[in-house]
Protein backbone atom coordinates (compact mmCIF):
# COMPACT_ATOMS: atom_id res chain seq x y z
CA UNK A 1 0.00 0.00 0.00
CA UNK A 2 1.34 3.37 -1.05
CA UNK A 3 2.14 5.45 2.60
CA UNK A 4 -0.36 8.77 2.76
CA UNK A 5 1.21 12.24 3.04
CA UNK A 6 0.25 11.66 6.84
CA UNK A 7 2.44 8.65 7.20
CA UNK A 8 5.44 10.57 5.62
CA UNK A 9 4.70 13.94 7.89
CA UNK A 10 4.54 11.26 11.04
CA UNK A 11 8.03 9.72 9.40
CA UNK A 12 9.59 12.88 9.94
CA UNK A 13 8.11 14.34 13.45
CA UNK A 14 9.40 10.74 15.04
CA UNK A 15 13.19 11.02 14.11
CA UNK A 16 12.85 14.96 14.37
CA UNK A 17 12.73 14.45 18.51
CA UNK A 18 16.18 13.06 18.31
CA UNK A 19 19.58 14.03 16.59
CA UNK A 20 20.37 12.95 13.31
CA UNK A 21 23.21 10.95 11.92
CA UNK A 22 24.97 14.43 11.39
CA UNK A 23 23.21 17.08 13.74
CA UNK A 24 25.67 17.67 17.01
CA UNK A 25 24.63 17.76 20.71
CA UNK A 26 23.69 20.66 22.00
CA UNK A 27 26.14 21.42 24.80
CA UNK A 28 24.43 22.33 28.31
CA UNK A 29 26.17 25.32 28.28
CA UNK A 30 24.82 26.73 25.72
CA UNK A 31 21.06 25.90 26.63
CA UNK A 32 22.49 28.52 29.87
CA UNK A 33 23.68 30.92 26.98
CA UNK A 34 19.79 30.70 25.22
CA UNK A 35 17.67 31.03 28.64
CA UNK A 36 20.00 34.57 29.29
CA UNK A 37 19.66 35.96 25.58
CA UNK A 38 18.11 33.85 22.03
CA UNK A 39 21.00 36.09 20.50
CA UNK A 40 24.31 34.98 22.65
CA UNK A 41 23.29 31.32 21.97
CA UNK A 42 23.06 32.18 17.44
CA UNK A 43 26.45 33.78 18.17
CA UNK A 44 28.19 31.47 20.15
CA UNK A 45 26.64 28.05 18.78
CA UNK A 46 26.10 29.02 15.18
CA UNK A 47 28.58 31.70 14.29
CA UNK A 48 31.27 30.47 16.88
CA UNK A 49 31.78 33.89 17.95
CA UNK A 50 33.13 33.25 21.88
CA UNK A 51 34.56 36.23 23.84
CA UNK A 52 36.14 35.38 27.53
CA UNK A 53 35.66 38.68 29.53
CA UNK A 54 36.96 39.10 33.07
CA UNK A 55 33.91 37.95 34.37
CA UNK A 56 34.52 34.39 32.66
CA UNK A 57 37.85 33.91 33.72
CA UNK A 58 36.80 34.54 37.10
CA UNK A 59 34.35 32.02 36.56
CA UNK A 60 36.95 29.79 35.97
CA UNK A 61 39.27 30.23 38.44
CA UNK A 62 36.76 29.60 40.76
CA UNK A 63 35.64 26.04 39.34
CA UNK A 64 39.69 25.64 39.55
CA UNK A 65 40.10 26.38 43.01
CA UNK A 66 37.50 23.95 43.65
CA UNK A 67 39.05 21.39 42.44
CA UNK A 68 42.09 21.70 43.75
CA UNK A 69 40.72 21.57 47.57
CA UNK A 70 41.85 19.56 49.56
CA UNK A 71 39.02 18.48 51.99
CA UNK A 72 37.18 15.52 53.47
CA UNK A 73 33.75 16.27 51.20
CA UNK A 74 32.20 13.26 49.12
CA UNK A 75 31.37 15.49 46.64
CA UNK A 76 32.45 13.99 43.06
CA UNK A 77 33.59 16.70 40.36
CA UNK A 78 34.25 17.87 37.19
CA UNK A 79 32.26 15.08 35.16
CA UNK A 80 31.91 14.74 31.53
CA UNK A 81 28.25 13.07 30.11
CA UNK A 82 25.98 12.90 27.00
CA UNK A 83 23.22 12.23 25.97
CA UNK A 84 21.81 10.81 22.24
CA UNK A 85 18.16 10.42 24.11
CA UNK A 86 18.03 13.64 24.92
CA UNK A 87 20.95 15.51 22.46
CA UNK A 88 23.14 17.08 25.09
CA UNK A 89 26.68 17.13 26.37
CA UNK A 90 28.11 18.76 29.31
CA UNK A 91 30.50 18.64 32.31
CA UNK A 92 28.71 19.09 35.65
CA UNK A 93 30.44 20.94 38.74
CA UNK A 94 29.90 18.40 40.98
CA UNK A 95 27.49 15.44 42.34
CA UNK A 96 26.64 13.84 45.66
CA UNK A 97 24.73 11.78 47.78
CA UNK A 98 22.02 13.82 50.12
CA UNK A 99 19.38 11.76 52.08
CA UNK A 100 19.90 8.22 49.87
CA UNK A 101 19.69 10.01 46.57
CA UNK A 102 22.07 11.82 43.84
CA UNK A 103 21.70 15.93 44.31
CA UNK A 104 23.92 17.64 41.50
CA UNK A 105 25.53 20.93 42.45
CA UNK A 106 26.58 23.42 40.16
CA UNK A 107 28.38 26.41 41.52
CA UNK A 108 28.14 29.83 40.13
CA UNK A 109 30.60 32.98 41.60
CA UNK A 110 27.54 35.36 41.14
CA UNK A 111 24.66 36.35 43.95
CA UNK A 112 21.08 34.65 43.75
CA UNK A 113 17.88 35.64 42.71
CA UNK A 114 15.53 36.44 45.46
CA UNK A 115 12.03 35.35 45.88
CA UNK A 116 8.97 37.19 47.54
CA UNK A 117 10.46 35.99 50.88
CA UNK A 118 14.19 36.50 50.54
CA UNK A 119 14.67 32.83 49.73
CA UNK A 120 17.65 32.26 47.41
CA UNK A 121 16.81 31.08 43.61
CA UNK A 122 18.02 30.11 41.02
CA UNK A 123 18.49 32.82 38.13
CA UNK A 124 16.37 30.95 35.16
CA UNK A 125 19.56 30.32 32.72
CA UNK A 126 21.28 28.33 35.82
CA UNK A 127 18.26 26.76 36.76
CA UNK A 128 17.93 25.27 32.97
CA UNK A 129 21.82 24.33 33.07
CA UNK A 130 21.85 22.44 36.82
CA UNK A 131 17.98 20.30 35.42
CA UNK A 132 20.38 19.43 31.93
CA UNK A 133 22.70 18.32 34.17
CA UNK A 134 20.61 16.10 36.61
CA UNK A 135 18.98 14.62 33.71
CA UNK A 136 22.02 13.54 31.94
CA UNK A 137 23.39 12.43 35.97
CA UNK A 138 20.17 10.29 36.00
CA UNK A 139 20.57 8.37 32.60
CA UNK A 140 24.13 7.95 33.32
CA UNK A 141 23.42 6.14 36.83
CA UNK A 142 20.24 4.53 35.69
CA UNK A 143 18.99 6.45 39.09
CA UNK A 144 16.80 8.94 40.23
CA UNK A 145 18.10 12.21 40.27
CA UNK A 146 15.16 14.72 41.86
CA UNK A 147 17.10 17.62 42.99
CA UNK A 148 19.32 20.34 41.85
CA UNK A 149 21.50 22.68 43.61
CA UNK A 150 23.03 25.88 42.61
CA UNK A 151 25.73 27.20 45.04
CA UNK A 152 26.10 31.01 44.72
CA UNK A 153 29.34 32.10 46.40
CA UNK A 154 29.54 35.72 46.36
CA UNK A 155 26.71 35.61 48.93
CA UNK A 156 27.42 32.13 50.31
CA UNK A 157 23.54 30.68 49.54
CA UNK A 158 22.90 27.48 48.07
CA UNK A 159 19.76 27.62 45.77
CA UNK A 160 16.94 23.98 45.68
CA UNK A 161 15.29 23.59 42.00
CA UNK A 162 13.46 20.38 42.15
CA UNK A 163 14.01 18.06 38.65
CA UNK A 164 10.09 16.77 38.23
CA UNK A 165 8.21 16.16 35.01
CA UNK A 166 7.65 20.10 34.66
CA UNK A 167 11.37 20.94 35.11
CA UNK A 168 12.05 17.53 32.45
CA UNK A 169 8.98 19.45 30.26
CA UNK A 170 11.18 22.76 30.36
CA UNK A 171 14.40 21.24 29.09
CA UNK A 172 13.12 19.42 26.15
CA UNK A 173 11.48 22.89 24.98
CA UNK A 174 14.85 24.68 25.34
CA UNK A 175 16.74 21.94 23.86
CA UNK A 176 13.78 22.42 20.82
CA UNK A 177 14.37 25.86 20.30
CA UNK A 178 18.23 25.21 20.51
CA UNK A 179 17.99 22.86 17.54
CA UNK A 180 15.11 25.37 15.55
CA UNK A 181 17.98 28.28 16.14
CA UNK A 182 20.57 26.15 14.67
CA UNK A 183 19.17 25.63 11.70
CA UNK A 184 17.88 29.51 11.59
CA UNK A 185 19.43 31.34 9.07
CA UNK A 186 18.88 34.54 10.31
CA UNK A 187 20.44 36.13 13.88
CA UNK A 188 17.40 36.62 17.04
CA UNK A 189 16.64 40.17 17.88
CA UNK A 190 18.21 41.53 20.02
CA UNK A 191 16.87 41.09 24.31
CA UNK A 192 14.56 43.48 25.06
CA UNK A 193 16.11 43.84 28.67
CA UNK A 194 18.84 46.41 28.08
CA UNK A 195 20.37 45.49 31.55
CA UNK A 196 20.64 42.06 30.06
CA UNK A 197 23.28 43.25 27.39
CA UNK A 198 25.13 45.21 29.79
CA UNK A 199 26.53 42.28 31.53
CA UNK A 200 27.44 39.80 28.23
CA UNK A 201 30.38 39.30 27.03
CA UNK A 202 29.54 39.57 23.60
CA UNK A 203 28.02 43.15 23.74
CA UNK A 204 30.93 44.01 21.77
CA UNK A 205 30.21 41.72 19.17
CA UNK A 206 26.43 42.29 19.20
CA UNK A 207 26.54 46.12 19.25
CA UNK A 208 23.03 45.59 21.05
CA UNK A 209 22.80 49.34 21.47
CA UNK A 210 23.24 50.75 17.67
CA UNK A 211 20.85 48.36 16.98
CA UNK A 212 17.62 49.40 18.99
CA UNK A 213 18.62 52.59 17.73
CA UNK A 214 18.16 51.92 14.17
CA UNK A 215 15.11 50.44 14.91
CA UNK A 216 14.08 53.49 16.30
CA UNK A 217 13.75 54.96 13.31
CA UNK A 218 30.84 35.54 -14.80
CA UNK A 219 33.49 33.35 -14.27
CA UNK A 220 33.92 30.90 -16.94
CA UNK A 221 32.49 27.48 -16.98
CA UNK A 222 35.20 25.35 -15.32
CA UNK A 223 36.72 22.39 -16.61
CA UNK A 224 33.93 19.50 -16.45
CA UNK A 225 36.49 16.37 -15.92
CA UNK A 226 38.32 16.67 -12.77
CA UNK A 227 42.47 16.33 -13.34
CA UNK A 228 44.69 13.40 -12.03
CA UNK A 229 45.60 14.47 -8.41
CA UNK A 230 49.19 15.79 -8.47
CA UNK A 231 49.52 16.36 -4.64
CA UNK A 232 49.19 14.02 -1.58
CA UNK A 233 48.35 14.54 1.52
CA UNK A 234 50.94 15.11 4.24
CA UNK A 235 49.32 13.63 7.74
CA UNK A 236 51.04 14.41 11.04
CA UNK A 237 49.89 12.53 13.44
CA UNK A 238 52.37 12.39 16.48
CA UNK A 239 51.49 14.13 19.10
CA UNK A 240 54.73 16.60 19.68
CA UNK A 241 55.09 16.83 15.68
CA UNK A 242 56.02 19.87 14.30
CA UNK A 243 55.73 21.78 10.79
CA UNK A 244 58.10 24.52 9.65
CA UNK A 245 59.31 25.75 6.66
CA UNK A 246 62.83 25.81 4.83
CA UNK A 247 62.74 27.62 1.37
CA UNK A 248 59.94 25.81 -0.77
CA UNK A 249 59.90 22.55 1.41
CA UNK A 250 57.91 22.04 4.70
CA UNK A 251 60.24 20.30 7.73
CA UNK A 252 58.31 17.57 10.11
CA UNK A 253 60.43 17.42 13.26
CA UNK A 254 59.29 14.43 15.41
CA UNK A 255 59.29 13.80 18.89
CA UNK A 256 62.58 12.10 18.61
CA UNK A 257 64.16 15.13 16.50
CA UNK A 258 63.75 13.28 13.50
CA UNK A 259 63.25 15.54 10.45
CA UNK A 260 61.37 14.72 7.40
CA UNK A 261 61.26 16.93 4.08
CA UNK A 262 58.77 17.38 1.79
CA UNK A 263 58.85 19.82 -0.94
CA UNK A 264 55.48 22.10 -0.68
CA UNK A 265 55.03 21.04 -4.93
CA UNK A 266 54.16 17.27 -3.84
CA UNK A 267 51.36 18.74 -1.09
CA UNK A 268 47.71 19.57 -2.03
CA UNK A 269 46.75 19.25 1.58
CA UNK A 270 48.45 19.38 5.19
CA UNK A 271 45.98 17.41 7.97
CA UNK A 272 47.32 18.24 11.34
CA UNK A 273 46.32 15.39 13.89
CA UNK A 274 45.77 16.45 17.89
CA UNK A 275 48.00 18.36 19.03
CA UNK A 276 50.49 18.61 16.36
CA UNK A 277 51.46 21.82 15.27
CA UNK A 278 52.53 24.07 12.18
CA UNK A 279 54.75 27.54 12.19
CA UNK A 280 53.31 30.55 10.70
CA UNK A 281 55.95 30.68 8.17
CA UNK A 282 55.19 26.98 7.01
CA UNK A 283 51.01 28.27 6.47
CA UNK A 284 52.39 31.24 4.51
CA UNK A 285 54.38 28.68 2.27
CA UNK A 286 51.07 26.77 2.13
CA UNK A 287 48.59 29.43 1.12
CA UNK A 288 51.47 30.71 -1.40
CA UNK A 289 51.10 26.88 -3.07
CA UNK A 290 47.35 26.92 -2.47
CA UNK A 291 47.74 23.65 0.17
CA UNK A 292 44.63 23.56 2.26
CA UNK A 293 45.68 23.16 5.72
CA UNK A 294 43.17 21.63 8.02
CA UNK A 295 43.27 21.00 11.97
CA UNK A 296 41.49 17.47 13.72
CA UNK A 297 41.49 16.48 17.11
CA UNK A 298 43.14 13.81 18.14
CA UNK A 299 39.51 11.35 18.21
CA UNK A 300 39.41 12.87 14.76
CA UNK A 301 36.56 15.36 14.97
CA UNK A 302 37.34 18.21 12.22
CA UNK A 303 38.11 21.21 13.83
CA UNK A 304 39.22 23.92 11.32
CA UNK A 305 41.12 24.68 8.22
CA UNK A 306 42.56 27.46 5.97
CA UNK A 307 42.83 27.64 2.49
CA UNK A 308 43.96 30.51 -0.47
CA UNK A 309 41.08 32.49 -1.41
CA UNK A 310 40.07 31.66 -4.69
CA UNK A 311 38.08 34.86 -5.46
CA UNK A 312 35.64 33.40 -7.34
CA UNK A 313 32.61 35.57 -6.33
CA UNK A 314 30.93 35.33 -9.58
CA UNK A 315 30.47 31.22 -9.08
CA UNK A 316 29.15 31.69 -5.42
CA UNK A 317 26.68 34.00 -6.27
CA UNK A 318 25.31 31.99 -8.91
CA UNK A 319 25.76 28.97 -5.85
CA UNK A 320 23.82 31.12 -3.83
CA UNK A 321 20.85 31.72 -6.26
CA UNK A 322 20.31 28.38 -7.25
CA UNK A 323 20.55 26.87 -3.92
CA UNK A 324 17.86 29.74 -2.72
CA UNK A 325 15.30 27.47 -4.56
CA UNK A 326 13.58 25.36 -2.40
CA UNK A 327 12.48 22.91 -5.72
CA UNK A 328 15.93 22.54 -6.52
CA UNK A 329 16.87 21.90 -2.94
CA UNK A 330 14.75 19.37 -2.96
CA UNK A 331 15.03 17.58 -5.95
CA UNK A 332 18.97 17.09 -5.39
CA UNK A 333 18.16 16.70 -1.80
CA UNK A 334 15.89 13.15 -3.17
CA UNK A 335 18.78 12.02 -5.14
CA UNK A 336 21.22 12.41 -2.52
CA UNK A 337 19.16 10.34 -0.02
CA UNK A 338 18.54 8.05 -2.81
CA UNK A 339 22.10 7.59 -3.64
CA UNK A 340 23.16 6.86 -0.42
CA UNK A 341 20.71 4.42 1.09
CA UNK A 342 21.05 2.62 -2.57
CA UNK A 343 24.79 2.24 -1.69
CA UNK A 344 23.72 0.79 1.53
CA UNK A 345 21.12 -1.68 0.58
CA UNK A 346 23.42 -3.00 -2.33
CA UNK A 347 26.26 -3.16 0.39
CA UNK A 348 24.16 -5.28 2.38
CA UNK A 349 23.34 -7.28 -0.30
CA UNK A 350 27.05 -8.15 -1.41
CA UNK A 351 27.93 -8.36 2.13
CA UNK A 352 25.28 -11.48 2.37
CA UNK A 353 25.77 -12.68 -0.82
CA UNK A 354 26.28 -16.59 -0.31
CA UNK A 355 25.63 -16.62 3.42
CA UNK A 356 22.24 -17.78 4.09
CA UNK A 357 22.48 -17.32 8.01
CA UNK A 358 24.01 -13.63 7.59
CA UNK A 359 21.02 -12.66 4.83
CA UNK A 360 18.61 -14.20 7.15
CA UNK A 361 19.96 -11.87 9.83
CA UNK A 362 19.70 -8.93 7.66
CA UNK A 363 16.36 -9.48 6.18
CA UNK A 364 14.63 -7.25 8.72
CA UNK A 365 16.95 -4.32 8.19
CA UNK A 366 16.67 -4.53 4.33
CA UNK A 367 13.25 -5.10 4.31
CA UNK A 368 13.47 -1.82 5.75
CA UNK A 369 15.78 0.35 3.32
CA UNK A 370 13.70 -1.26 0.55
CA UNK A 371 10.67 0.24 2.15
CA UNK A 372 12.13 3.60 2.79
CA UNK A 373 13.51 3.72 -0.83
CA UNK A 374 9.73 3.13 -2.04
CA UNK A 375 8.87 6.02 -0.46
CA UNK A 376 11.37 8.93 -1.18
CA UNK A 377 9.26 9.76 -4.37
CA UNK A 378 6.45 11.11 -2.14
CA UNK A 379 8.72 12.85 0.40
CA UNK A 380 7.43 16.42 0.18
CA UNK A 381 9.52 18.07 2.11
CA UNK A 382 13.64 17.52 3.56
CA UNK A 383 11.64 16.81 7.29
CA UNK A 384 10.49 14.13 5.31
CA UNK A 385 13.80 12.96 3.49
CA UNK A 386 15.48 13.55 6.65
CA UNK A 387 12.69 11.16 8.64
CA UNK A 388 13.47 8.51 5.86
CA UNK A 389 17.04 8.76 5.57
CA UNK A 390 16.68 8.28 9.28
CA UNK A 391 14.97 5.21 9.31
CA UNK A 392 16.92 3.37 6.71
CA UNK A 393 20.77 4.65 8.53
CA UNK A 394 19.16 2.50 11.75
CA UNK A 395 18.48 -0.07 9.94
CA UNK A 396 21.77 -0.17 7.97
CA UNK A 397 23.92 -0.07 11.64
CA UNK A 398 21.90 -2.69 12.66
CA UNK A 399 22.05 -5.34 10.00
CA UNK A 400 26.48 -4.05 9.17
CA UNK A 401 27.64 -6.32 12.25
CA UNK A 402 26.12 -9.44 10.51
CA UNK A 403 29.07 -8.79 7.90
CA UNK A 404 32.12 -9.55 10.54
CA UNK A 405 32.91 -12.55 10.48
CA UNK A 406 33.34 -15.14 12.82
CA UNK A 407 37.57 -14.74 13.19
CA UNK A 408 36.82 -10.98 14.24
CA UNK A 409 37.87 -10.24 17.75
CA UNK A 410 34.79 -9.98 19.56
CA UNK A 411 36.53 -6.49 21.03
CA UNK A 412 35.73 -4.90 17.64
CA UNK A 413 32.15 -5.88 17.30
CA UNK A 414 29.75 -3.40 18.36
CA UNK A 415 25.78 -3.32 18.87
CA UNK A 416 24.91 0.01 17.33
CA UNK A 417 25.86 3.63 16.42
CA UNK A 418 27.04 5.79 19.22
CA UNK A 419 29.01 9.00 18.62
CA UNK A 420 29.82 11.75 20.58
CA UNK A 421 31.78 10.37 21.92
CA UNK A 422 32.39 6.41 20.27
CA UNK A 423 31.64 4.15 23.22
CA UNK A 424 33.37 0.86 21.51
CA UNK A 425 36.30 0.40 18.59
CA UNK A 426 34.14 0.54 16.37
CA UNK A 427 32.19 3.25 16.17
CA UNK A 428 35.72 4.77 17.14
CA UNK A 429 37.25 3.66 13.82
CA UNK A 430 33.68 4.46 11.93
CA UNK A 431 33.93 8.34 13.54
CA UNK A 432 37.74 8.74 12.64
CA UNK A 433 37.42 7.39 8.99
CA UNK A 434 34.14 9.81 8.56
CA UNK A 435 36.27 12.71 9.52
CA UNK A 436 38.80 12.12 7.26
CA UNK A 437 36.44 11.78 4.48
CA UNK A 438 35.10 15.13 5.55
CA UNK A 439 38.23 16.77 5.09
CA UNK A 440 38.51 15.26 1.61
CA UNK A 441 34.96 16.17 0.37
CA UNK A 442 36.20 19.85 1.74
CA UNK A 443 39.51 20.05 -0.26
CA UNK A 444 37.41 18.91 -3.54
CA UNK A 445 34.63 21.82 -2.58
CA UNK A 446 37.39 24.50 -2.27
CA UNK A 447 39.46 23.42 -5.70
CA UNK A 448 36.18 23.47 -7.64
CA UNK A 449 35.54 27.07 -6.41
CA UNK A 450 32.37 26.76 -4.48
CA UNK A 451 31.00 27.58 -1.17
CA UNK A 452 31.07 24.71 1.71
CA UNK A 453 28.38 26.62 3.85
CA UNK A 454 25.70 26.71 1.13
CA UNK A 455 24.27 23.49 0.66
CA UNK A 456 21.19 22.09 -0.44
CA UNK A 457 20.42 19.26 2.34
CA UNK A 458 21.90 20.27 5.60
CA UNK A 459 21.15 22.62 7.61
CA UNK A 460 23.15 25.73 8.46
CA UNK A 461 24.99 25.44 11.78
CA UNK A 462 28.00 25.90 14.29
CA UNK A 463 31.81 24.78 12.04
CA UNK A 464 29.94 21.78 10.55
CA UNK A 465 29.64 23.15 6.27
CA UNK A 466 26.08 22.08 5.07
CA UNK A 467 27.70 21.35 1.44
CA UNK A 468 30.70 19.11 2.79
CA UNK A 469 28.08 16.79 5.12
CA UNK A 470 26.08 16.89 1.86
CA UNK A 471 28.54 15.33 -0.39
CA UNK A 472 29.55 13.38 2.45
CA UNK A 473 26.50 11.19 1.73
CA UNK A 474 27.25 9.98 -1.32
CA UNK A 475 31.21 8.73 -0.24
CA UNK A 476 30.27 7.29 3.26
CA UNK A 477 29.35 3.71 2.06
CA UNK A 478 32.60 3.39 -0.81
CA UNK A 479 35.12 5.12 0.88
CA UNK A 480 35.11 3.86 4.23
CA UNK A 481 31.97 1.93 5.80
CA UNK A 482 33.48 -1.02 2.72
CA UNK A 483 37.06 -0.76 3.59
CA UNK A 484 36.46 -0.95 7.34
CA UNK A 485 35.27 -3.50 6.95
CA UNK A 486 37.33 -4.86 4.64
CA UNK A 487 40.50 -4.53 7.02
CA UNK A 488 38.48 -5.87 9.99
CA UNK A 489 37.57 -9.21 8.60
CA UNK A 490 41.30 -9.50 7.58
CA UNK A 491 42.44 -8.96 11.04
CA UNK A 492 44.26 -5.56 10.40
CA UNK A 493 43.53 -3.87 14.10
CA UNK A 494 44.38 -5.48 17.04
CA UNK A 495 42.10 -4.21 19.80
CA UNK A 496 44.71 -3.24 22.59
CA UNK A 497 47.68 -1.36 20.70
CA UNK A 498 45.43 0.54 18.40
CA UNK A 499 43.16 2.01 20.71
CA UNK A 500 42.81 4.34 23.71
CA UNK A 501 40.14 3.50 25.96
CA UNK A 502 39.46 5.94 28.45
CA UNK A 503 35.88 5.01 31.18
CA UNK A 504 33.29 6.52 28.64
CA UNK A 505 35.29 6.81 25.40
CA UNK A 506 37.38 5.17 22.94
CA UNK A 507 39.82 7.08 20.86
CA UNK A 508 42.25 5.77 18.24
CA UNK A 509 45.77 4.84 19.29
CA UNK A 510 48.83 6.66 17.54
CA UNK A 511 48.72 3.05 15.71
CA UNK A 512 45.53 3.28 15.02
CA UNK A 513 45.34 6.52 13.39
CA UNK A 514 48.45 5.41 11.20
CA UNK A 515 46.58 2.43 9.88
CA UNK A 516 43.06 4.35 9.29
CA UNK A 517 44.80 7.01 7.75
CA UNK A 518 46.98 4.61 5.23
CA UNK A 519 43.75 2.62 4.62
CA UNK A 520 41.94 5.75 3.69
CA UNK A 521 44.36 7.24 1.65
CA UNK A 522 45.02 3.41 -0.46
CA UNK A 523 41.42 3.91 -1.02
CA UNK A 524 41.26 7.43 -2.86
CA UNK A 525 43.17 5.66 -5.10
CA UNK A 526 41.76 3.08 -5.88
CA UNK A 527 39.77 3.08 -9.26
CA UNK A 528 35.83 2.70 -9.66
CA UNK A 529 34.04 2.80 -13.13
CA UNK A 530 31.88 6.45 -12.72
CA UNK A 531 28.34 5.76 -14.30
CA UNK A 532 28.55 9.42 -16.06
CA UNK A 533 31.66 9.15 -17.42
CA UNK A 534 31.63 5.44 -17.69
CA UNK A 535 35.39 5.53 -16.76
CA UNK A 536 37.00 4.22 -13.80
CA UNK A 537 38.54 7.27 -12.02
CA UNK A 538 40.30 7.06 -8.58
CA UNK A 539 38.05 8.13 -5.77
CA UNK A 540 39.67 11.22 -4.74
CA UNK A 541 39.14 12.59 -8.84
CA UNK A 542 35.14 10.51 -8.55
CA UNK A 543 34.54 13.04 -5.65
CA UNK A 544 36.10 16.09 -7.44
CA UNK A 545 33.82 15.04 -10.75
CA UNK A 546 30.41 14.91 -8.11
CA UNK A 547 31.22 18.35 -7.08
CA UNK A 548 31.94 19.85 -10.55
CA UNK A 549 28.37 17.85 -11.47
CA UNK A 550 26.91 19.14 -8.79
CA UNK A 551 27.50 22.91 -10.07
CA UNK A 552 26.25 21.45 -13.13
CA UNK A 553 22.94 21.81 -11.74
CA UNK A 554 22.62 25.46 -12.56
CA UNK A 555 25.23 26.21 -14.70
CA UNK A 556 23.50 24.53 -18.42
CA UNK A 557 23.78 20.47 -17.24
CA UNK A 558 21.70 19.37 -15.17
CA UNK A 559 20.46 15.44 -14.09
CA UNK A 560 23.95 13.99 -13.77
CA UNK A 561 25.20 14.15 -9.86
CA UNK A 562 24.61 11.89 -7.28
CA UNK A 563 24.26 8.73 -9.67
CA UNK A 564 27.10 7.22 -8.16
CA UNK A 565 26.55 3.84 -6.86
CA UNK A 566 27.94 0.84 -6.18
CA UNK A 567 28.15 -2.21 -8.61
Amino acid sequence: MDPSASELRTTASKTESHPSEDEPLVRVMALHALSYCERLFYLEEVEEIRVADAAVYAGRRLHDDLLTQDDDTPELRSFELASNQWGIFGKLDAFRRRDSAWVVYEHKRGRCRRGPKKEPLAWPSDRLQAIAYAVLLEEELGQPVPQARVRYHADRVTAFIEVDDEAKEELRQAIHRARSLRRSTERPPVHENEKVCGRCSLNVVCLPEEERLEEGKADSAPTFFPSNREGQTLHVVSPRSQVSRSGDTLVVRLEDGQKQKVPARMLDSVILHGHAQITTQAIHLCAYHGIGVQWLTAGGKYAASTTASFGRVQQRLRQYSALSSESLCLQLARRLVQGKIESQLRYLMRGTRGDTEARTSCQVGIDQIRESLGKLDRASSPDTLRGLEGISAKAYFAALPYLLGGQVNEALHFSGRTRRPPKDRFNCLLGYGYSLLQSAVQRSILAVGLEPSLGFYHRPRSAAQPLVLDLMELFRVPLWDMPLMGSLNRGQWHPDTDFDIRPRHVWLSETGRKKALTLFEQRLEESHQHPHTGQSLSYARMIELEVRLLEKEWTGSPGHFACLRMR
